[in-house]
Parts: C-alpha cells; sequence; structure tokens
C-alpha cells in the first residue's frame, strides 16, 4: 500500500498514508532512521490465519478491559494484518465470513478501505523526501478534531479519518508530489481560501481549515460530496468513509488508529527517518 495517496482540497494531489507493522520507536533527534521493508505478522498467511488474528485484535481493542495504553501496539498489529488483505483482496470475503458477526463491519470498512487506497496511488521508484516524526500525542489530537466539530459542525470522526489517510495523523512532514502541505495537506491555493490567515504547518489551524473546507462543500449534510471536494477520487471518498464510520462506531478504533505507522508501499519509514 503506497503512501501519497490523499491530497488537498479541491484538486486531484498526493501525500497520505496507509498500512503497518510492528516497529520500535527511533528518535528523530539523535539518530536518523533507515526505512525497512516490512515484515509479514506473526499469523499463518491464508485468510484463515489473517481472520483468526483479526479476531483477536479487533475483539482486545474494542474490550474495556484492555488498558488504552496498549491499543497503540494493537493498531500496529491490526495494520499489518490488514496489509495482507491488500496484498490478497481476493481473500476479503473469506475472512469476512470467518470473523465474529459483530466485528464483521469494522474488519469489511478496515479491509475496503485499505484495497481502495492502494488502488489509488502507487509508490515511485525514489523514496519521498519527507521527515518522519513522532504525532502529537491522541488525546491533544481528539480535543482538536471535538474543537473543531464544535465550531464548525463536521463530525469530528471524519477530520481523524482524513489526518490517517493525508499524513499518518502528523507523522509525515513534506510536501506532496502536487505540493500540497502541512498535517492535512493543503494546496497553498486553497488554504488561502480556508486557512484564514493561519499557518498551514500547524495541527491547530490545519484540522479547522479542513473543516472548514468541507462544510463549504456540503458537510455534514453530503459528506460523499464534501469529501469529493477535498480530493476528488470517489476511491479516497470510499476509504475515508469507512474509517470514518469504523471510529463512529467505537471511540476506542480511533486510539489504535493513532498507532499506525508509515509505509511508501512496502518501505516501512520509521519515525526519525528523513528522505
Amino acid at each position: 500500500m503506497a503512501l501519497a495517496v490523499g491530497g488537498c482540497a479541491e484538486q486531484a494531489s498526493s501525500g497520505g498514508a496507509l498500512a503497518s507493522a510492528p516497529v520500535p520507536r527511533s528518535s528523530p533527534t539523535s539518530t536518523v532512521a533507515s526505512p525497512t521493508t516490512t515484515a509479514t505478522p506473526p499469523v499463518v498467511e491464508t485468510p484463515e490465519g489473517v481472520a483468526a488474528g483479526l479476531s483477536a485484535v479487533e475483539a482486545a481493542i474494542r474490550d474495556p478491559a484492555t488498558p488504552e495504553a496498549d491499543l497503540p501496539a494493537l493498531g500496529r498489529e491490526q495494520q499489518g494484518l490488514y496489509r495482507l488483505i491488500v496484498r490478497n483482496p481476493d481473500w476479503q470475503p473469506k475472512v469476512a465470513s470467518l470473523v465474529p458477526a459483530a466485528l464483521r463491519p469494522a474488519v469489511e470498512a478496515n479491509a475496503l478501505a485499505g484495497v481502495e487506497l492502494a488502488r489509488l496511488s502507487r509508490p515511485q521508484p525514489q523514496l519521498p523526501k519527507w521527515r518522519i516524526v513522532p504525532p502529537p500525542p491522541a488525546s491533544e489530537l481528539l480535543a482538536e478534531y471535538k474543537a473543531a466539530q464544535q465550531a464548525v459542525g463536521v463530525p469530528w470522526e471524519y477530520l481523524a479519518a482524513i489526518h490517517l489517510v493525508e499524513t499518518r495523523m502528523g507523522r509525515i512532514r513534506g510536501d506532496s508530489s502536487a505540493g500540497a502541505k502541512g498535517p492535512m495537506q493543503f494546496l497553498p491555493s486553497t488554504w488561502a481560501i480556508y486557512g484564514r490567515g493561519g499557518d498551514i504547518n500547524s495541527t491547530h489551524d490545519s484540522i479547522l481549515a479542513a473543516a472548514r473546507l468541507l462544510r463549504a462543500r456540503g458537510a455534514p449534510g453530503n459528506m460523499a460530496a464534501a469529501l469529493y471536494a477535498y480530493n476528488p477520487s470517489q476511491r479516497y471518498v470510499r476509504a475515508v468513509t469507512a474509517y470514518a464510520g469504523v471510529i463512529a462506531a467505537n471511540e476506542r478504533t480511533y486510539l489504535a488508529y493513532h498507532g499506525w505507522q508509515v509505509f511508501y508501499g512496502d518501505t516501512l519509514l520509521p519515525e526519525g527517518w528523513v528522505g
């Protein structure tokens, strides 16, 4: 699954994120981390193996007895399992049929989003000139999303899903191939309309600007039209809608998504990596 799948605002572009497996955290200030090729998760690489893994991981994420501190690691395990589905999209119906019925909608949504984003974008031969940094804490981002919802009226789950797709919730620092910038990947021309004099690289300002754009283009009444204005691709619309729906069904899933790491194709770009 390639990074650089999203883009911003009323014009097709690139700059996004998808997929992952567990990796150690590296320090961006002391050493430059090296990109690594993804290792397969510790499951049997069959539909049955992936279904068993997802059944356990998705249940643990939703279990109130699971400490919230464990959710980022579970998210990375979850992401690695969905990467296997993206590499083998014909497994998707079988996997969905084997997971518990209560988890099936989320499994189907995550698999759909991964496949759609992989088909939307293809990695280039050279790695992008990005810096990968730790994201803002999940609690701080959640407060920003919900404040934007309160101020503008756009459901916070969609803002979180866009942030996840565009820059893996702020891990990616760098411009897209089309020149989109910042945590929510705005083209400067679009930022001039919705940024209201803010800083395009500010998490606070960019989340609010994204909410303004979506509201101006149909949200919350017509989220599909608003998302299409953000990035004119039906694949993008379906992917963001899928992730937002999962979060809306259970807020703990947001904390797992927050743990997802940055991949460019099959190359892991760990926190601390500089391209």
